[in-house]
């Protein structure tokens, strides 16, 4: 079952965060993720929503995929890079079933 990465992101440093986003993709790209939205800045059509903040959904074929590419060597690097770069939060949900339904995600790591 799919999972999807949120990420709310604020930009800190745009020259840093070209860098981020190289590293970024290379390494989702290798564990079997795809961007569903990149850098987007939504519309709140409840609530509000900072206008400096994106977002960010990727999608991976499930969450372990998810949970190997966040903890990976090769998005390690990125990291580095994104601590000066961007601040954000990062939020992993499984996927609904075809019929709709859902599975509760367990066991998800936090940072």
């Amino acid at each position: 079952m799919p999972a999807y990465v949120t990420s709310e992101v604020e930009v800190l440093d745009e020259e840093l965060a070209d860098p981020y986003r190289t590293l970024a993709e290379a390494s989702i790209r290798r564990s079997g993720g795809r961007y569903i939205v990149r850098g987007a800045l939504p519309e709140a059509v409840e609530g509000t929503w900072p206008s400096s903040q994106r977002v960010v959904v990727v999608e991976f074929p499930d969450t372990d995929r998810a949970k190997e590419w966040y903890a990976s060597s090769e998005y390690a690097e990125a990291l580095e890079v994104r601590k000066a770069a961007l601040e954000r939060r990062l939020l992993l949900a499984e996927g609904c079933l075809s019929s709709g339904r859902y599975r509760p995600v367990s066991n998800v790591h936090r940072t």
